[in-house]
């Protein structure tokens, strides 16, 4: 995966769009309008603080569907996509939640957007929806069937699940770059807001041989610039958000803040 080419930056800053609950979710409110304007506001908010690249979640459709989402969804997903592409100029990636990576790889092939977030793309993991199964080979034949070249970023041991082999990270990151093919690993604490550690990152790092490392959660101004000395990019959400609640709305200041402590050498050595 060729990061300068899709993000401009060997470095990429991935800021994230969380979508207000759509269609058929349970906590749908019924206007579509509302959830486009602030996936607008929040995609330009990301884009005035300086982030290499968006991604767009359906972050507030919580509790997910295991796999498949229902049609309206991705049209949803699709509509403000494509809107979010025609206001910013970045690189826009999408993660459809739970685990619908064949339509993410969907959206992303037919709005133009670069790469997709994989949850569980590899091996078999035990969450809160169930038991997830890899979806690697299924995902890669639909992406060559669609002659698409989106980038496809898979989380190694993902947050909010524990994998039921005995899959150390090294033998995870391994297998889903060697056996999985994906384009680059996600590397992420526990759960949302939660930070990764330097130490798996450092493991990741040796594990992957040269595929791109990214930081999947929990980081902020105050770690971004040492875990950045080990990873080659960062997906951040919660510590852009007003008070850092996962709540409220990005805040440029904050995410000018962030790019600003990333692209910051750490002042100590590890």
């Amino acid at each position: 995966m060729d990061l300068k080419r899709i993000f401009n930056t060997p470095n990429p800053i991935i800021g994230v769009v969380h979508l207000l609950p759509l269609p058929t979710s349970p906590r749908w409110g019924g206007n579509l309008r509302t959830v486009l304007e602030r996936a607008e506001q929040e995609a330009t908010a990301l884009a005035a603080g300086g982030v290499s690249g968006i991604i767009v979640e359906n972050f507030f459709d919580a509790p997910f569907v295991k796999q498949r989402v229902d049609p309206a969804v991705v049209s949803a997903m699709t509509l403000i996509v494509d809107r979010i592409m025609n206001l910013v100029m970045l690189p826009v990636g999408i993660n459809v939640l739970r685990n619908d990576a064949k339509s993410a790889m969907a959206i992303a092939s037919c709005t133009g957007a670069k790469f997709i977030r994989v949850n569980v793309h590899t091996g078999v993991m035990a969450t809160d929806r169930g038991i997830i199964e890899g979806v690697d080979r299924e995902l890669l034949c639909y992406r060559r069937e669609l002659e698409s070249e989106v980038a496809i970023l898979a989380d190694v041991l993902v947050k909010h699940a524990q994998p039921l082999n005995a899959s150390n990270l090294t033998a995870a990151v391994q297998e889903t770059i060697f056996r999985g093919l994906a384009d680059g690993v996600i590397v992420s604490g526990w759960a949302t807001g939660h930070p990764t550690s330097l130490e798996d990152l450092q493991i990741a790092r040796k594990a992957a041989d040269g595929v791109p490392v990214f930081i999947g959660s929990g980081a902020n101004t105050e770690n971004i610039s040492k875990l950045m000395q080990v990873a080659d990019g960062v997906i951040v959400a919660s510590s852009l958000k007003r008070q850092e609640n996962i709540q409220e709305t990005i805040d440029p200041i904050r995410v000018s803040q962030f790019v600003e402590a990333a692209r910051r050498k750490a002042d100590t050595e590890w």
